[in-house]
């Protein structure tokens, strides 16, 4: 055979490859290509009911419905015991227990002990889809509104529209506390980057807040900052209480889940990182790439949380967690400990007949600072791990004031 000939059928041995191998491609890609779930038709504009939005997005629908399967909810008083104490005279008291699932939200917060129903309708704004509804229907009203009148009212849990614009599928803030208080920060809500909203929709909900003492209106003690020396001084300047302990007499301030406020300033928060990275991971499924809405422990899908930027392995990464974690339970029950025992010596003091009056309130000022910064660590959620330095170092402040109320309050009754 000529050489010529067998170039030529070389040539076109090659051309039959090279066109084979990208059909190959072209077909594997087109029906393997992961594609994000977009919309499948309209939802209403004030869609409160999140199966509706299921609908046109079913594998977001589906991550959603997962979360049924949290149904634990432990009391906190098993590992905590000294949280009864000092909680003594609140409804915390009588009952606090761990938080289900936030499909949940509506069936727990309904059969809570009657106790904590003193902030009547408030209680709902963290809990369902309508409270935003709700608020603009009752308007300053709606806070000044009892529990049981606002119980039969709201029926749908924590979902789509607490955080998505029903058109646009876009994240938005629903919430007028945390609207406010950003705005009060000087910060336009419009903005706000979408990395911001990545945390910032998580913070409607996870923070620390207060009712004001007019209105009832819920509030963020932000104007100060985002610390829990900053938020303790916002109280103090505004000479602001919510209860007085019954047995140590100190007016008292109540922290609430400070998850936003503890994560801000965090070594993942520096990094660049919001809490839905790690809390609602995208995940693939089928060909879909969805964000995960399944709102749980990373460690629980730490594949997709955590090792898509630490290459260490998951076994080492849930020993480092573990450990953090380990390290916060031991020191927080070293705090409270310490926190009984101001209580305890409070106690004796007050009921001494010859009590130095002036030392004693040293005492109480220095055990409301004490019980502030264990509450604050101790009611928001991850043991620690959102921000191990800031954690431990709200415990240690706590243990240090502790000890120094039980000292100012011997020191009292001399």
């Amino acid at each position: 055979m000529e050489a010529s000939r067998i170039k030529q059928l070389v040539a076109l041995g090659v051309v039959a490859i090279v066109v084979m191998v990208s059909a190959c491609v072209f077909f594997f890609n087109r029906n393997n290509q992961v594609a994000l779930e977009g919309p499948q038709g309209e939802i209403a504009a004030d869609e409160t009911n999140s199966a509706a939005w299921g609908q046109f997005y079913p594998a977001h629908w589906d991550s959603y419905q997962d979360n049924m399967a949290n149904t634990l909810n432990p009391s906190h008083f098993e590992t905590k015991p000294y949280m009864q104490i000092i909680y003594a005279g609140t409804g915390f008291a009588a009952e606090f227990n761990e938080p289900r699932g936030h499909v949940y939200s509506i069936e727990d917060v309904k059969s809570i002990d009657p106790a904590r129903r003193k902030a009547g309708a408030s209680c709902f704004t963290c809990k369902s889809t309508q409270a935003p509804g709700m608020i603009k229907e009752y308007g300053d009203h709606y806070y000044l509104m009892s529990f049981d009148e606002m119980k039969d009212k709201i029926t749908e849990p924590i979902g789509c529209l607490d955080c998505h614009d029903p058109k646009t599928m876009k994240l938005r803030l629903t919430r007028p506390a945390l609207i406010e208080a950003l705005e009060r920060q000087g910060r336009s809500i419009d903005k706000l980057t979408n990395q911001e909203m990545r945390s910032l929709v998580c913070a409607q909900c996870h923070v620390t807040y207060y009712f004001h003492p007019d209105t009832k209106e819920v509030t963020f003690p932000w104007d100060k900052g985002l610390t829990a020396q900053e938020i303790l001084t916002y109280y103090d300047e505004h000479n602001f209480s919510e209860w007085v302990h019954p047995v140590a007499g100190t007016n008292l301030v109540k922290a609430r889940h400070a998850d936003y406020e503890t994560f801000m300033g965090s070594t993942h928060q520096s990094a660049g990182l919001a809490c839905a990275d790690c809390h609602m991971p995208y995940i693939t499924v089928g060909n879909k790439k969805i964000s995960s809405h399944v709102w749980q422990s990373p460690l629980n899908n730490i594949e997709q949380s955590c090792t898509a930027c630490h290459r260490n392995g998951a076994e080492w990464l849930k020993n480092r967690v573990r450990t953090i974690q380990a390290q916060v339970k031991q020191t927080q029950d070293l705090a409270g400990a310490a926190v009984v025992e101001a209580i305890n010596e409070l106690k004796i003091s007050r009921e001494t007949p010859t009590v130095d009056k002036t030392k004693l309130q040293e005492a109480m000022a220095l055990h409301r600072e004490a019980q502030w910064y264990l509450d604050y660590a101790m009611v928001t959620n991850g043991y620690g791990f959102h921000n191990p330095t800031a954690t431990l170092n709200n415990l240690s402040i706590a243990i240090d004031k502790a000890h120094k109320a039980i000292a100012k309050a011997r020191e009292a009754r001399r």
